[in-house]
């Protein structure tokens, strides 16, 4: 299974996608926020990356663009959001994201979207 590195503010959410995700036998590393996103990167690059794109201080597309800027061009990272509108996926994969994930999540569809993502398989467009 694949290490899969989480960053998302909400308790709430990061304990129901680390649960969905574990009972699928992933390794899981959570994040509520990208402070320490680089230092949790240098200890091991994952196998895939779910990042909020709402967060407080930096946003998701700031914090990609880091990632894509630093050398991590290879790093797959999927935009996971409650920008559920008309525009916000083609907007998040235009920014670089690999994919796109709306909240709240369908518990029944989230592990396949995940190994989708993970087999480089995932639809960036409805």
């Amino acid at each position: 299974m694949a290490t899969i590195l989480i960053v998302e503010d909400s308790p709430d959410n990061m304990m129901l996608f680390r649960t969905v995700l574990t009972l699928k036998g992933h390794t899981i590393v959570g994040l509520p926020g990208g402070d320490d996103l680089f230092t949790t990167l240098a200890a091991g690059v994952p196998d895939l990356v779910l990042m909020d794109i709402q967060m407080p201080g930096k946003d998701g597309f700031a914090l990609l663009a880091e990632l894509r800027a630093a050398g991590y061009t290879a790093l797959r990272v999927i935009a996971l959001t409650a920008h559920a509108m008309a525009g916000d996926r083609d907007r998040a994969i235009e920014a670089g994201f690999d994919g796109y994930i709306s909240k709240p999540i369908d518990i029944k569809k989230f592990p396949l979207q995940v190994a989708q993502a993970l087999d480089g398989e995932m639809p960036t467009h409805a």
